[in-house]
């Protein structure tokens, strides 16, 4: 089997990765739990980015926070904005409620299948779950229709008035899919192991950009024991090297987070002036040490 043979995706500085995502892009960032590029999004920060349309795959947690914090979010698309264990993200709550921002109510399913659609080039895409549900009322971009599949002798819904009813939803197609990943090969293959929804992630947005831990010898796609979970560079449009990228968060399989780092956050950032310190002291240096101590996972 003959070597990967695609132009490499250019391998560049952090802020120049972050240069290309231009103000008001619509952004496709993935849960805490998953891979989060948070050195990009402390440099995202740093370079003053506004008006920023957020998509939570399915949720939106600490980089959302951070970026709202910051003023540089004007829409956010999500299931649930949470902090897991450390609670509701303050930055969020408080823009939410002063109508700083827009929130855009979806479901997990939902986001997940918006994005599918515009992975296959489809312009919408049904889903059932959602009947019965007050999201209909608040989202005009969701339709109630009658299953063009039912039986031709099939009744009409009483509740909804047509027969066999089903919702279809937009596509989701994101400007810029953004997150972090243990790896990347010297062809801008990168491995992102179990994480699917990256995959779905770079397979729907318009440009992917991607912070690896380190960039390796050999083509990920030729090892049996990582092409499965390795997005081929023709999804990748650029990337940047930067170990402990995900921290404070920490990477699944390379080192946990820093609970205390997360902590002291949610504390700080209760009031405006708290975030402000804060993001001064851990956010707006050269290359900001966000976490000075990891512990292994």
């Amino acid at each position: 089997m003959p070597e990967t043979l695609a132009a490499a995706p250019p391998l560049e500085p952090l802020d120049a990765l972050v240069a290309r995502i231009p103000d008001g892009a619509k952004i496709a960032l993935p849960p805490d739990y998953s891979y989060c590029a948070m050195a990009a999004t402390a440099a995202l920060i740093r370079r003053g980015a506004r008006d920023l349309h957020l998509v939570g795959v399915p949720t939106g947690g600490f980089h959302a926070d951070w970026l709202i914090g910051a003023g540089a979010v004007a829409k956010v698309e999500a299931a649930a904005m949470s902090l897991g264990e450390y609670g509701l993200p303050p930055r969020f709550v408080e823009a939410y409620k002063a109508q700083q921002l827009r929130m855009i109510d979806s479901t997990c399913p939902a986001i997940q299948a918006g994005l599918q659609a515009a992975e296959k080039g489809l312009p919408f895409i049904p889903l059932r779950g959602i009947l019965g549900s007050d999201l209909l009322r608040y989202r005009p971009d969701w339709h109630v229709i009658a299953n063009p599949m039912a039986p031709a002798d099939a009744s009409p819904d009483p509740t909804y008035g047509v027969v066999d009813p089903i919702v279809v939803l937009p596509a989701i197609k994101p400007d810029v899919a953004l997150f972090h990943a243990p790896k990347a090969d010297r062809f801008g293959n990168v491995w992102i192991g179990v994480r699917r929804e990256l995959m779905l992630m770079a397979h729907a947005a318009r440009a992917t950009y991607v912070t690896v831990e380190e960039v390796v010898d050999g083509d990920l796609l030729r090892d049996d024991a990582t092409a499965s979970g390795t997005i081929p560079a023709l999804y990748v449009s650029a990337l940047s090297e930067v170990p402990l990228g995900a921290a404070p968060l920490g990477l699944p399989g390379s080192y946990g987070p820093d609970r205390a780092a997360l902590q002291a956050y949610v504390h700080a950032a209760k009031t405006a002036d708290g975030f402000a310190a804060w993001a001064e002291e851990h956010l707006h240096a050269l290359m900001p040490a966000l976490m000075p101590a990891l512990m292994p996972e």
